[in-house]
């Protein structure tokens, strides 16, 4: 995670869910930060993809047209 600071954050969750979590070890509140860490990263890269749309067809239309730059030099 980016930081150390914590917030004390009040979240329902289901009571079963909870229970087995408990009963397997897992740590509730580390993997509900993770579960969380999860879905702010897959938002960003969502809206960061519909903010660059334009230029990902531009730049696959690009290489569509004339292929890839120095396609020549590449090794593989």
């Amino acid at each position: 995670m980016s930081s150390n600071i914590r917030k004390a954050t009040d979240v329902p969750l289901d009571d079963t869910l909870v229970t087995e979590a408990r009963a397997l070890g897992l740590d509730v509140s580390g993997a509900a930060e993770k579960g969380l860490a999860g879905a702010v990263k897959a938002e960003k890269e969502r809206l960061w993809r519909i903010e660059n749309a334009e230029a990902i067809r531009a730049e696959r239309e690009y290489v569509e047209k004339h292929g890839l730059p120095f396609a020549k030099y590449r090794q593989f």
